[in-house]
């Protein structure tokens, strides 16, 4: 209780000393956060390349016994992107997690009609939330991306489909809103429980099953100096393997079966702050979940009903302050921070499943970045765990490098 009082308590201050800030300030036009992907898009060159990677140590500490460590080349990542036109570009992204795993990450066309509009199609990241589309190492604090960024919003997601985005200057606003791919929730296994929540349900584009497609949208504010505010959303039916011919009917049409699909309703809401120094982060998601009695009944393992939940919720709240902001002659950024974040992948359930309190996670996380240059960072925190089926915490420390870097070719 006194360690939640002092987070509550330091979190609290930043947030009040960064809106006086506010509140003083005129309002003016702040770009968003802008990806690697982005940024290639605004390049004038014909070719441009870019790349981010990141390694991890992680120690478990404290416990009753002695627990091995993991040091893992977590990803490298290369980007690159081709310029057809003036108005028409390819952006592709390719991934290699832990030595061994091979995944495309991005591969889609941008044809730009103007500052407003631009059109999309392919494999593209879904636009919920801060992290899944801003999720290269020197730009988020602490080693590992935020807990509710990889169990309520399964990152990295991204899908296959189409739509548009763009910005309007005169209202300070960018938006997004795309037709896309919806999760898997069977192939002949379950892809979605209490346990990983969507997470497994990715299909990443890898011969995806598709049936109906869903929506996504974002729209984002950053009209006020240093203040960015973020909606965002998805909502559609999962996609199944099981399909069944449709009664009295003489065609071979068919449907995916009831009890293999699942619906799926997902907000998020985030507010980003940055101003002298100082740096607050927050996100707050809520999905709900429909079909889940029916789905967890038919995934049954020997009897034993799946759990998934109904509904699943996740937020944190982030305060930082780089401490060389005041000095002149220092270029790069030191940032100790504190994160508090909780998440609960069965908010709610059927009335035939029991709730598992070991899913409701709370996590602080307090920890250093030190910005040798805005592209390349070096990483330590330490992590208190706890779940509401347990009263101690579970300690970890992390430390790693990040980095992240764009360069052009011939033009």
């Amino acid at each position: 209780m006194r360690r939640f009082f002092y987070i509550t308590f330091f979190c609290g201050f930043f947030i009040f000393y960064g809106f006086q800030s506010l509140a003083q300030t005129p309002q003016v036009d702040r770009p968003t956060l802008t990806n690697s992907a982005s940024r290639l898009l605004m390049s004038n060159k014909r070719l441009t390349f870019g790349g981010y990677g990141q390694i991890d140590y992680n120690q478990p500490f404290g416990n009753e016994s002695i627990e091995n460590g993991k040091v893992d080349i977590h990803r490298i990542v290369l980007l690159f992107a081709y310029s057809f036109t003036s108005k028409l570009s390819l952006v592709s992204e390719i991934e290699l997690e832990h030595v061994s795993e091979v995944y495309v990450e991005q591969a889609f066309l941008n044809y730009a009609l103007n500052t407003y509009v631009n059109l999309r199609g392919g494999l593209m990241l879904v636009p919920v939330g801060i992290i899944n589309e801003n999720h290269e190492p020197p730009i988020f604090n602490g080693v590992e991306r935020p807990l509710i960024d990889l169990y309520v919003v399964p990152s990295t997601w991204r899908e296959i489909g189409l739509g548009v985005t763009g910005t309007i200057p005169e209202i300070s606003m960018k938006y997004q809103a795309y037709l896309i791919n919806g999760f898997k929730s069977y192939d002949g296994q379950p892809r979605l429980s209490g346990q990983y929540g969507l997470r497994k349900g990715r299909q990443k584009g890898i011969e995806s099953l598709i049936r109906t497609p869903g929506f996504t949208g974002r729209v984002e504010y950053y009209g006020l100096l240093g203040l960015n505010l973020g909606l965002s959303g998805y909502f559609g039916k999962t996609q199944s393997s099981l399909y069944k011919k449709i009664e009295n009917s003489d065609t071979d049409a068919i449907a995916a079966a009831d009890s293999s699909v699942v619906g799926v309703s997902l907000l998020g809401f985030d507010v980003r702050y940055q101003r002298k120094g100082v740096q607050i982060r927050g996100q707050f998601y809520y999905s709900s979940q429909s079909n889940t009695a029916q789905y967890n009944f038919f995934t049954a393992d020997e009897g034993r009903p799946n759990d998934l939940g109904s509904s699943m919720f996740g937020y944190y709240i982030e305060a930082a302050y780089n401490v060389f902001q005041a000095s002149r002659k220092i270029k790069s950024e030191l940032t100790p921070f504190v994160r508090y974040s909780n998440y609960d992948t069965q908010l709610t359930v059927a009335q035939e499943l029991s709730k598992n309190n070991a899913y409701n996670v709370t996590a602080i996380t307090t920890g250093l970045g030190w910005r040798i240059v805005p592209g390349a960072v070096i990483k330590a925190d330490v992590q208190f765990l706890r779940n509401g089926a347990e009263n101690k915490f579970q300690k970890i420390f992390n430390a790693g490098i990040g980095f992240g870097f764009k360069n052009a070719g011939d033009g």
